[in-house]
């Protein structure tokens, strides 16, 4: 027996390297000098639980929790170099079938690297900064030792080990499992809950958020919650949902699970169990693309070794339930796309929804991740639409239960597990992007993935080239696939790549006129010494002739003028052109991100000392577009926009966009402060029709202000297009119609000189007013009183104003006649103004 004292000066002797553990009976834990032989010596091995528990070590940014698999050990070594031309190190366990290293330091500088290898296969090689500061666990790599290897040639490289982790089963035999759900207390959690400890029992548990209600706080969480879900308190790795958030900042969340639900006012934060790497994230604050959460989501995928990837949040980005799809967690979503992850887990809709391997925009992807929404915990059922989309695989809302997924290195089941007395089950497998692969590579992604161009113009798409396994070198990009009378082009043709980094290029189509019409799939290609990785991008260039007539995506300076007419009174968060920065006031109010590129127009850019710093003050700020000219003929115009406000906001705050013509000015766009309404920041999409302005020179105006009560107001425009299509005859009807509380209102447009039925493809756009479009309801009545639905009422939709923009298929319908749009309010305390509405035939 080696007693405390004697094992501690082992562990920090200079002379050699010592043996220092034994897995089980037999197994040995040996650490030397490669060319060495080993010494030995015994000391009792704990099980890897007992070791190092959930408890004992929450999850934190610089140090990653590390779960094992079942009759896995650890134990503790110290092996370290720092030295240029440090000698490869062993780290063994005699009897052992795998062994993962833990890092308590690896820090590379400038060009040098550091091999870990299996002595039975596999191997991994170190790159980069993005390991600096963190202590972590390697994936599993095949043999009784790991031969450690630095290539440095820097003084201040230097890294250290502590201890590993070891099995003697064979490494695809090796499962653990984890289990979870959302929205649980609720009804039904004591059923749940009975699941995971006697049926389930798995190595770690899962929350999808909305855990206590009904508001989060810590009464409720230490009363329903504590009793049921409680009772594995210590291996829960939670995430908050919206309810949590209904007590201000998630205290009563934070409170009760501590360190567990990581940093207060953050809750991300990783964590691994076996070979597989778990992001809990939160979706209740900013996830845009740059925001604080998605910069340390990308570092922290670049700072895994995990050849399997899970993320969880509350907020679904694909559901057919009654929230809908949250569309704000796609900078996340392809954050995880980039880096191959495998599985996301949600909840927020009360139900169950199994999802085929999508990307960030809805496309099925063999390379993409699965979402399975599990809000099943325990609370009162949500129901599901109607339609089946083609990538939804299975759905279900009416049973309570949770989701069992058991993992191993290369893959993973997934079973849905009902509460006692239901019979709904879903099963099914996976295999992990990433199963089997160590070597630095590269991931190439385009988006958007799908173009859509008229003879006689242009669309761009971001291609982006993302590190993985610490890749770092150039990339050279190509594209190919272009039919005839397409050009296609890459800028930059090459980009460079750091470790755990990305880089950029912009992939340019254009149509010449005369282009027949078509779909077609390009390929971009990026090519590093031997490895090469493509994306796909779906081309459709379509036919009549349609041209762009305007576009601007604020990358460069096309003439917009501030303040053209001199009467703008705002003091503070003027118009302006560039590179927006986030701001957050109880939600994000400016949103740092664009709809494409880098620049915006912005009210004020620069966040400043504050959320209130730049924002618009004082009156009205206006900008003014260069003078357009308009073609005879039918023209659309098409605009991303963003309006933000606190809830000291009112209707004298505003969003709008004008279309000034020759004579007469319309409002297409007019967006409007609501009092105690808290509104965030979120790209919205304009589409108006221009036809009454064919022939004219136009010029678009952008107004905002805040102009009542002192109040926070932030706006911002981007992606400005028109477009003119060709043909097709425009009705419209532009009297403004109120619509009452609780009632309706019937707008008529009388429809002469179009012979025989309408079209499949009748486009209705409309426009009304009102401060929750959730109230609204909106059918469109042919001739004939046969009804077209364009818009149920939905209790659960927020946002003021409603802008139509669809087709229906009218087909059997005769086109002329007298067609009516009606609009019902179909809940108490508001009304509105249905604006204008217009049909296209």
């Amino acid at each position: 027996m080696i007693r405390h004292h004697e094992r501690r000066r082992m562990l920090s002797g200079t002379a050699g390297l010592a043996m220092l553990a034994a897995l089980g009976a037999g197994p040995t834990v040996q650490a030397q000098a490669a060319t060495s032989p080993p010494t030995e010596a015994s000391l009792p091995v704990q099980a890897a639980a007992s070791v190092r528990t959930a408890a004992q070590e929450p999850p934190a940014a610089a140090a990653v929790p590390q779960l094992a698999e079942g009759g896995a050990g650890t134990a503790a070594a110290a092996v370290s170099g720092s030295a240029a031309g440090a000698a490869a190190r062993q780290v063994c366990g005699s009897g052992a079938t795998w062994l993962r290293l833990r890092f308590t330091r690896l820090d590379l500088r400038g060009d040098d690297s550091l091999t870990v290898t299996g002595s039975a296969g596999g191997s991994f090689r170190f790159t980069g900064d993005a390991w600096r500061d963190r202590t972590f666990t390697t994936r599993a790599l095949r043999g009784d030792c790991v031969t450690v290897k630095p290539h440095f040639s820097d003084p201040s490289s230097a890294y250290a080990i502590d201890g590993y982790q070891a099995g003697t089963q064979a490494l695809e035999a090796a499962e653990v499992v984890v289990a979870g759900a959302g929205d649980i207390c609720g009804t039904a959690c004591s059923d749940t809950a009975k699941l995971i400890t006697g049926t389930i029992k798995p190595a770690a548990v899962f929350t999808a958020g909305d855990n206590a209600y009904e508001s989060g706080k810590l009464s409720e969480y230490n009363g329903a919650y504590k009793q049921t879900w409680g009772a594995f308190f210590d291996k829960t790795y939670p995430t908050p949902g919206n309810h949590e958030y209904k007590t201000s900042g998630a205290s009563g969340y934070f409170d009760y699970f501590g360190a567990r639900a990581g940093a207060r006012g953050k809750g991300y934060y990783s964590w691994d169990i076996g070979d597989w790497h778990f992001v809990a994230l939160n979706s209740n604050i900013s996830m845009s693309a740059g925001s604080e959460q998605e910069k340390w989501l990308r570092q922290d995928l670049a700072a895994t070794t995990k050849p399997c990837t899970a993320a969880y949040l509350h907020h679904p980005l694909y559901n057919v339930g009654e929230h809908g799809a949250a569309t704000n967690t796609r900078p996340l979503w392809k954050a995880l796309y980039d880096y191959k992850a495998d599985l996301m887990l949600a909840g927020h809709d009360h139900n169950y929804q199994r999802w085929t391997l999508q990307d960030s925009q809805g496309n099925a992807d063999p390379n993409g991740i699965r979402e399975i929404l599990v809000g099943t915990g325990g609370r009162s059922f949500y129901s599901l639409g109607s339609s089946n989309p083609a990538n939804l695989q299975a759905k279900n809302s009416n049973t309570h239960g949770v989701l069992k997924l058991t993992l191993s290195s290369t893959g993973y089941r997934f079973d849905f597990v009902p509460i006692a007395g239901r019979t709904f089950t879903d099963s099914g497998t996976g295999t992990c992007h990433k199963a089997g692969s160590t070597a630095p590579d590269f991931a190439v992604s385009a988006q958007p993935s799908s173009l859509s161009v008229a003879p006689g113009a242009s669309a761009t798409s971001t291609v982006r080239v993302a590190s993985q396994n610490g890749f770092a070198g150039t990339a050279q990009l190509t594209v190919s696939g272009q039919p005839s009378g397409v050009t296609a082009t890459i800028a930059p043709a090459s980009v460079t790549v750091g470790s755990g980094g990305t880089a950029n290029a912009t992939l340019t189509v254009s149509a010449a006129a005369g282009t027949p019409a078509g779909t077609h799939t390009l390929t971009v290609t990026g090519t590093s010494g031997s490895l090469t990785r493509t994306a796909a991008v779906q081309l459709s260039v379509g036919g009549g002739g349609g041209t762009t007539v305007f576009s601007d995506d604020f990358e460069t300076d096309r003439g917009w003028t501030v303040n053209a007419a001199g009467t703008d009174t705002a003091t503070g968060g003027r118009w302006e052109r560039g590179d927006p920065e986030e701001t957050q006031e109880e939600g994000v109010k400016q949103l740092g991100s664009t709809t494409s590129g880098v620049n915006a127009l912005v009210t004020g850019r620069l966040a400043g000392s504050g959320p209130g710093a730049n924002d618009v003050d004082g009156g009205v700020t206006t900008v003014r577009s260069p003078a357009i000219a308009l073609p005879s003929g039918p023209s659309t115009l098409k605009l991303s926009h963003t309006f933000a406000h606190r809830d000291n906001s009112g209707p004298d705050d505003y969003l709008r966009v004008k279309v000034a013509g020759a004579s007469s000015t319309t409002t297409v766009l007019e967006r409007t402060g609501t009092a105690s309404t808290d509104l965030d920041g979120a790209w919205k999409t304009l589409t108006a029709d221009l036809s009454a302005f064919a022939g004219q020179s136009v010029r678009i105006v952008v107004e905002a202000a805040d102009a009542g009560t002192a109040s926070l107001v932030e706006a911002a425009i981007d992606d400005v297009q028109i477009t003119s299509s060709g043909g097709g005859a425009v009705f419209r009807n532009d009297t403004a119609s109120p619509v009452p509380d609780r009632g309706d209102v019937e707008s008529p447009i009388t429809v002469t000189g179009q012979a025989g039925d309408a079209p499949s493809a009748l486009r209705v756009d409309a426009r009304v007013s009102h401060p929750y479009r959730g109230d609204l309801a909106v059918e469109l009545v042919a001739p004939d009183g046969r009804t077209f639905p364009i818009k149920a009422a939905h209790s659960k939709e927020d946002g003021a104003d409603l802008t139509v923009g669809t087709t229906v298929n009218a087909t059997g319908t005769p086109a002329d006649g007298r067609w009516l749009l009606r609009v019902k309010d179909t809940l108490d305390q508001d009304d509105g103004v249905l604006n204008s509405w217009s049909l296209t035939f």
